[in-house]
């Protein structure tokens, strides 16, 4: 079969500013709509980005219904929750109000209710499900992070756990971006020091691996334009934005998660989400991603703190960030002069660098930004051991969207081997 010749840029419509989210219930009446569906978390539901969404609406006249039982780490129970929710409350828009949990069970309330399925699962990315594509356009969708780091208002994507497969899995489609998102710093003021930096974590990793995925040519070449997936692998547009996210991530997180009354660090950890969403929107993530599905859907006891959830659970930042050191040590022979470029934009001098160090080089960087950060020392930190390896291999061999873009393939020996270099960290 011939290879992919092409990419597309799917362009993402984002509002920076302080003080934006007061906008959007102007923007909601220009456009003429008139039943809002608001979608937020427990926690958020009674803090000031809310309350400002809320203020904003009242102040256009237009009915709204809040929906705030989005869980942390959505599941597919969860997010069929929020569907019935959504089906009993007719609406001609939603404004969703938090982080990756929230806006990407915003994006699958507006899919499943806009054309319902006859499986939940008809959407969900293959081998898991079957991935059919969404039929037509969507309702809009107004999304107002709260967290810097998953860059979920800029793409396609929505992440959640498969109960039954003890991993995460979703669903990608262009038709899921949002309409707008609003990219308002003071949003992030209520952001507790280790959630700035588990979500930063995740930037830094979405970035890297859009930057080393496989290049868009080593895809084979589709059926069709419309066949296109979302993640087409690292193309010339993805790498300006995903580098840029990079730069950003090295001079602005560490000073983010120190003090939270850093307004020019937010703000631009806010923007660096933004720009690392539009890099690995376009070209993909790749095996941190993939591996860290089952890292987070097989956990056992472990409760992070700074989060309010009611469940074990690994924040995403964490789950994906403690697999990074061993797979870009991994990747790193197939793309020696793309892992160093990725280190000089977060801050090493790379000038007599040699490409067999590449991998070494890079995985130090990341490393030293966990320490600093004070994650946890590796998967074994988690409650995972060696014994759980077979069943973390398990869960990330159909992770198919991610797994066939690293730029080295990797089997289940291969994976088996990066589970284990993973579980302590330095």
């Amino acid at each position: 079969m011939a290879n992919d010749f092409a990419f597309e840029m799917a362009a993402s419509a984002v509002r920076f500013g302080a003080g934006v989210t007061r906008e959007v219930g102007v923007d909601l009446a220009e456009m003429g709509l008139t039943n809002v569906l608001v979608i937020t978390d427990p926690i958020l539901r009674g803090l000031a980005p809310v309350q400002t969404v809320v203020e904003s609406l009242e102040a256009s006249r237009i009915p709204f219904v809040i929906y705030d039982r989005v869980r942390i780490e959505p599941s597919d129970e969860s997010f069929l929750d929020a569907i019935a929710f959504g089906q009993q409350h007719p609406f001609d828009a939603i404004v969703a109000v938090g982080g990756g949990s929230v806006i990407d069970t915003a994006k699958a309330v507006n899919l499943y209710t806009t054309y319902p399925p006859a499986e939940f699962l008809d959407y969900v990315n293959p081998p898991i499900g079957k991935g059919l594509p969404v039929p037509g356009p969507l309702k809009p969708l107004m999304a107002i992070p709260t967290t810097a780091g998953t860059g979920s208002e800029t793409t396609g994507v929505s992440i959640f756990d498969l109960s039954k497969m003890h991993a995460k899995t979703g669903i990608a489609s262009r038709r899921l971006k949002p309409t707008l998102g609003y990219l308002d710093p003071d949003n992030t003021r209520t952001m507790p020091p280790e959630v700035a930096a588990s979500s930063g974590l995740d930037i830094l990793s979405h970035a890297i691996e859009s930057f080393t995925a496989m290049p868009f040519t080593g895809r084979p070449l589709p059926e069709r334009p419309a066949l296109r997936p979302a993640y087409q692998g690292s193309n010339p547009i993805s790498d300006i934005w995903s580098l840029q996210a990079l730069r950003m991530v090295s001079q602005f997180l560490v000073r983010a998660v120190d003090d939270p009354s850093d307004d020019e660090a937010r703000a631009n950890m806010l923007l660096a989400a933004s720009y690392a969403g539009v890099g690995f929107g376009n070209a993909g993530v790749h095996l941190p991603h993939g591996m860290s599905y089952p890292v987070s859907g097989r956990v056992k006891d472990y409760r992070a703190s700074g989060y309010a959830a009611d469940h074990p659970m690994v924040p995403h930042g964490i789950s994906v960030i403690l697999n990074a050191p061993a797979v870009f040590r991994f990747t790193a022979p197939s793309t020696p002069e793309r892992h160093l470029l990725a280190a000089e934009a977060l801050g090493v001098d790379v000038s007599r660098a040699k490409g067999e160090d590449a991998g070494r080089i890079l995985a130090d960087r990341i490393t030293w930004f966990m320490q600093r950060l004070k994650t946890p020392n590796g998967l074994a930190a988690l409650g995972y051991s060696s014994s759980d390896i077979p069943a973390l291999v398990e869960g990330t061999l159909p992770q198919h969207r991610v797994t066939k873009l690293s730029p080295r393939p990797a089997g289940p020996e291969e994976l088996a081997q990066l589970f284990e270099d993973s579980m302590i960290a330095w």
